[in-house]
């Protein structure tokens, strides 16, 4: 066994690194799918966000009167939800709707007979909603694009850091790390995933400890007691262990 390495910075592709290119599949798939889950919940957003502003749009403010309330118990009031029985006339028409929604602070406030401002959409008069409790939600709904929008984002972001950081793991230190003989502080770890393990090299006489990256079921290109291993470039206390197969593949190996 020969070796013939190249002088850095040596052609060496992400394509060329067994197992890198199913690792960022496998993102890229991660990714889709969370990119899919993203568009279902901007399918539905975006209906629902054109109702709720179609409904600000078109409903008119009302006088009501309470007639019930309907509350949670005291202790889970904070942040909650009750709902009202209300009579109003619209359009010369009386009405009574039960189970309308509102803030539950907002509701314990009020008595049998207590005035209330309702929103009546002139499509369907029969579906009110309490004023104050349909526009805080109106106003709410206009941070669910830009939510969707951070959140496509992100994903984005998220492949594109995986993409980068396999290149810095597994392409440049081929490419342009100090290529050493290491001498493992022990034996080689036998585990079914790539493991890191404690060891040494010298340069100018001088001891260089390091942890080194090895994968599972390889062969190292060994030098007697040794291993050859890539120095990583932008951490100098790492070294990726460079197998029979890789070096081969890379064409190092004759």
């Amino acid at each position: 066994m020969q070796l013939a390495i190249p002088h850095a910075p040596r052609k060496v592709r992400l394509t060329q690194v067994p197992g890198a290119m199913g690792r960022l599949a496998r993102d890229a798939v991660l990714g889709l799918l969370f990119m899919a889950l993203l568009g279902a919940a901007a399918t539905w957003a975006g209906r629902f966000f054109v109702e709720e502003h179609g409904f600000a749009a078109r409903a008119e403010e009302v006088d009501g009167v309470v007639v019930a309330t309907r509350l949670p118990p005291r202790h889970a009031r904070d942040g909650a939800e009750g709902t009202l029985e209300v009579l109003y006339t619209f359009q010369e028409v009386e009405h009574s709707v039960s189970g309308v929604p509102t803030f539950a602070e907002f509701a314990e406030g009020l008595g049998k007979g207590a005035a209330v401002k309702l929103l009546v959409d002139p499509a369907a008069p029969d579906r009110p909603r309490e004023a104050g409790y349909a526009r805080t939600r109106a106003s709410r709904m206009g941070w669910m694009p830009w939510g969707l929008a951070v959140g496509a984002l992100v994903a984005v972001a998220l492949f594109t850091r995986e993409a980068r950081r396999l290149v810095r793991s597994e392409v440049e230190p081929l490419r342009l790390g100090a290529l050493v003989w290491l001498t493992p502080d022990g034996p080689l770890p036998d585990a079914k995933g790539e493991v890191a393990f404690p060891a040494h090299y010298f340069r100018q006489d001088v001891k260089m400890e390091v942890r080194a990256r090895v994968r599972p079921g390889r062969a190292p290109v060994r030098n007697g007691a040794k291993v050859l291993a890539a120095v990583v470039p932008r951490e100098p206390g790492w070294a990726r262990v460079i197998d029979q197969d890789l070096a081969g593949v890379l064409g190092w190996l004759r």
